[in-house]
């Protein structure tokens, strides 16, 4: 008869995954369940989430990461997974969609995050189950002086994930295991296999979140809707990463100053070709041209650099303009 056979928090780091399943024997009849959070921080989401798509007699149990997905909610942790995912990334978040919110047999239960004690599988709320924000604080609200799990009295062990517990999984009374050993984080990552209650770990082979972090940042960066930025949030947004250690995202950041840079102080060339045009043009070819306002605002003397900077709030409006004018100007670095 196949054991169930579950795992803490995986975060992409699918090697180690790899390691422990050949640890503990995984055989085909082995259910094999993840307490969720198999994407972001690590190296190969992709590859974790395909092993238990693959493999027949897998259970994914929805975590917060995956929730994070689903509903849309992007950190710089979401941000890179969509990245590393690529193609396969609007198909893989259709699948969480389908994922279950805990797991329970004969032998034991399994959440991502929490339940409240007292309250049947089936009523518990999703956001508490997952460990979403709001039920992390609603979780806070019930329980202020302790933890969920120090008042959990069920004969049925429970197992879940998502708060790091250190690098070696937390037992208690042989009903309370939590198995979040920081695999991502260059720790450990934890498998127990039921119904022998055994406990395996293989050690991470790196402290992948903080390299993930800053090989992911340039192609971060590079996303953002720097075109759409107003001067001033682009300018924040340079001054935020320009300090980081990476010397390639440090010359890119610079290359965009530059670009921005030079975009405002074309607002002079701008603002003397709209006035030559509106005085060459005919009212009727004012009103049929692309840069109309600006021409029409330049012929009734209201047009200036002061109203042009202000109108050209964002790059891609003062490129537009520049188009318009038939003017080039400098465009956003690789």
């Amino acid at each position: 008869m196949g054991r169930t056979v579950i795992v803490g928090d995986i975060h992409g780091c699918f090697d180690e995954l790899l390691e422990l399943c050949e640890k503990v024997g995984l055989r085909p009849d082995d259910l094999l369940v993840s307490v969720g959070d198999l994407v972001d921080r690590g190296p190969a989401p992709g590859e974790v989430v395909a092993y238990f798509r693959e493999r027949p007699n897998s259970v994914v149990v929805m975590g917060n990461h995956e929730r994070k997905h689903v509903r849309g909610i992007f950190s710089y942790a979401q941000e890179i997974t969509r990245l590393q995912l690529g193609d396969r990334y609007a198909e893989t978040v259709e699948w969480m969609r389908t994922l279950p919110y805990y797991f329970e047999n004969e032998h034991v239960r399994v959440v991502h995050a929490a339940m409240v004690p007292g309250v049947a599988q089936a009523d518990q709320k999703e956001e508490i189950l997952c460990g979403s924000t709001s039920g992390e604080r609603e979780l806070a609200g019930l329980f202020p002086d302790g933890y969920w799990h120090e008042h959990y009295a069920d004969a049925k062990p429970v197992v879940f994930g998502h708060h790091v517990i250190g690098r070696e999984p937390m037992i208690r009374d042989g009903r309370i295991f939590g198995l979040d050993t920081g695999a991502c984080h260059g720790w450990n990552l934890t498998a127990l296999c039921v119904p022998g209650f055994t406990v395996h770990s293989v050690a991470a082979h790196a402290d992948h979140w903080s390299i993930v972090k800053r090989q992911w940042q340039l192609p971060i960066l590079k996303t953002k809707p720097w075109h759409d930025f107003a001067w001033s949030e682009l300018a924040a947004t340079i001054a935020r990463f320009a300090s980081g250690p990476d010397a390639t995202t440090r010359r890119w950041l610079a290359a965009v100053e530059k670009w921005a840079a030079d975009l405002r102080s074309s607002f002079p060339a701008l603002a003397e070709a709209a006035h030559r045009l509106a005085n060459d043009l005919s009212a009727n070819e004012l009103r049929q041209h692309p840069a109309a306002r600006y021409l029409f605002q330049a012929r009734n003397g209201r047009l200036d650099q002061t109203s042009l900077a202000r109108q050209c709030s964002t790059p891609r409006r003062t490129i537009d303009l520049a188009a318009a004018l038939g003017l080039a100007v400098p465009e956003l670095p690789d």
